[in-house]
Order: structure tokens, then C-alpha cells, then sequence
């Protein structure tokens, strides 16, 4: 246990990504009082069972009374709402955070709500699963990972700090950005790959001459990690393409300029250019694993008991 962070956290959205960092907040004692709230009854009737805060209350206006950091945890376009619903009752001092994959937008959404006398410092912890849903919340999610955060005209260097001791002490690695410059790094290995996922498996789905059985029957190669990528929260995932527009647009006429060349070298059988393309990508895996932000296991680390899918 820690010396407690701040006296009162108010978690404001209580699905995966909220209710994780609830439960990191009480295992490290880094605060006296987590207060929870989410739009949807059940998920609070779900997180009061889970024990997942201290209180649960039914408005954001509510749960944010008294708190010194607010934590806005929500779909990244539910976060004006949430903002606006929230700032007469922001007491000063309090510092306001999000955990938004998409930051110019949210900037634009919840700074003029933010009174004067309260900070605000956007934030995006790299870390999730496919699951959603507070039942979905573990402590562990943020250990070693990163979390970005990004200035805007009420982030003061105190609240910037608090904000990313807050983080460090959940396990996180902190990084700063330009807003801008996070949306289009996310949309190149964050957004774009979950497009395509989603696109893929739609394709799939819709093959005329593949039955929906022998997809699920045959998913043990490539296409099953597709799926799971697929599988994640379709509200979370429309709002953060709605909102990353420009960028995810940019990296997707990239992307489909790649995608063209690839085409014509197998058209072409130009087997060089597919080998040293393959070769780099190669490398980057090795990259990401040397970095600590995936395992070498075979089959991505998954266990193979009797009763496990076999590779």
C-alpha cells in the first residue's frame, strides 16, 4: 500500500477501462474514497456487486462532488455530456482527466466546460482487452503499459504531475504529446488496425462461398486474432472513428497505397519485393517484443490445456 494520491476519485464510466482503474485505485490505496457512477443502471448495480468503489452513485453530477480527481471514462463522443453535466459541481482545485483514444476532439469537447479554478489534463492509457463491461476490469491492465498525456490550456505542471503519479503508481510508463500528433500515431497502430479487423471478418461473414460454419470451424489461423480484435465494445470503436476522422483517413489512403503495391508484386510474382516487406515486418514484431509490449510465446502466449483450441 501507498500513501493515498488524493482523498476522492470519482470514476465516471464504469466499463472495462473504469472499473480497472477502480480496482488499481483501492488494491494501492491511492485514494481515502473512489466514487463510481455510469449512465447504465445495471453496470452500477454490476459495480456495487463487484465492490468496485466505495459508493456508486446514479448522476456524474453526484459522484463528482467533492472529488479531487475526476476521471472521465466514458465513449469518447458521451464526453461533453459528461463534462458539461459535471462542471458547476467540480469543487476548485479538482483536477479532471480522460482516458479518451482520441485527444484533439475530446480537447475540444470538454475543455470549455472546465471551469476556472479546475485543471484539465487529457489522457490515453494504452491498455485493453476485448471484453467490456465492469466485470471485465483487472488491476494488473495498466502494468507496463503506457499511458499518453497530452496539454491543453488548463493543464497546469501540478496537475500534470499528480495526473502522471497517479498513472506511475498503477504500473504505467508515462509519455507526453502533442494532441495531434497522439491521433494520428493512434491512428496507424491502434484505429486502422481495428478497422481492418472489423472489416475482415465482416468480408468473411459475407462470403457467399464460405459458410459462416466453416469460418468458425477453420479460425485457427490468422483470422481468429482478427476476430478478437472484432469483438471489441462497438460503441467505444464508432465514437473513436467518428472522432479521429482526419486521421484515421490520412493513414487509411496510406494504407491503401501499400496495399496496392502488395497487390502488384503478387500479381507480378515479385517475390523479392514480398520477402523483403516481410522481412521488415518481421523485425518490427521482434521490436515490439524486445519493448516488453508483447510476449514471444508461440501462439501469442495463449495456454493449451486439454481442453484448448490447438494452433
Amino acid at each position: 500500500m501507498t500513501e493515498p494520491l488524493f482523498n476522492r476519485i470519482a470514476i465516471l464510466g464504469l466499463g472495462l477501462i473504469g472499473s480497472s482503474i477502480a480496482l488499481a485505485v483501492r488494491r494501492g490505496g491511492l485514494a481515502e474514497t473512489v466514487v463510481g457512477y455510469d449512465k447504465d443502471a445495471q453496470v452500477r448495480a454490476k459495480a456495487e456487486e463487484l465492490a468496485l468503489a466505495d459508493r456508486v452513485r446514479k448522476s456524474a453530477a453526484a459522484a463528482v462532488e467533492g472529488a479531487d480527481l475526476i476521471v472521465i471514462a466514458v465513449p469518447v463522443r458521451a464526453s461533453a455530456d459528461v463534462a458539461r453535466e459535471i462542471s458547476e459541481h467540480l469543487k476548485p482545485g479538482a483536477v479532471v482527466t480522460d482516458v479518451g483514444s482520441v485527444k484533439s476532439s475530446v480537447i475540444c469537447d470538454v475543455l470549455p466546460e472546465i471551469p476556472d479554478g479546475v485543471a484539465f489534463v487529457p489522457g490515453h492509457p494504452i491498455a485493453g482487452t476485448e471484453q467490456s463491461g465492469p466485470e471485465a476490469g483487472f488491476p494488473e491492465l495498466f502494468e507496463g503499459r503506457w499511458c499518453i498525456l497530452t496539454r491543453c490550456e488548463k493543464s497546469t505542471d501540478r496537475a500534470m504531475e499528480q495526473v502522471t503519479a497517479f498513472w506511475r503508481a498503477m504500473g504505467a510508463d508515462i509519455d507526453i504529446m502533442d494532441p495531434e500528433h497522439h491521433d494520428l500515431v493512434l491512428a496507424i497502430t491502434s484505429h486502422v488496425p481495428h478497422l481492418i479487423a472489423y472489416n475482415i471478418v465482416g468480408t468473411a461473414a459475407d462470403l457467399e462461398k464460405v459458410t459462416e460454419s466453416e469460418v468458425v470451424k477453420f479460425s485457427a489461423s490468422g483470422f481468429r486474432d482478427f476476430t478478437r480484435i472484432a469483438a471489441s465494445d462497438p460503441i467505444m470503436w464508432r465514437d473513436i472513428f467518428l472522432s479521429n476522422k482526419g486521421a484515421v483517413l490520412e493513414m487509411l489512403g496510406r494504407f491503401s497505397e501499400d496495399l496496392a503495391a502488395l497487390q502488384r508484386a503478387i500479381r507480378w510474382e515479385d517475390g523479392p519485393a514480398l520477402q523483403e516487406l516481410f522481412t521488415r515486418t518481421r523485425e518490427i514484431r521482434r521490436e515490439i517484443i524486445e519493448a516488453g509490449q508483447e510476449t514471444a510465446a508461440p501462439d501469442f502466449g495463449r495456454p493449451h490445456g486439454s481442453g484448448d483450441e490447438a494452433g
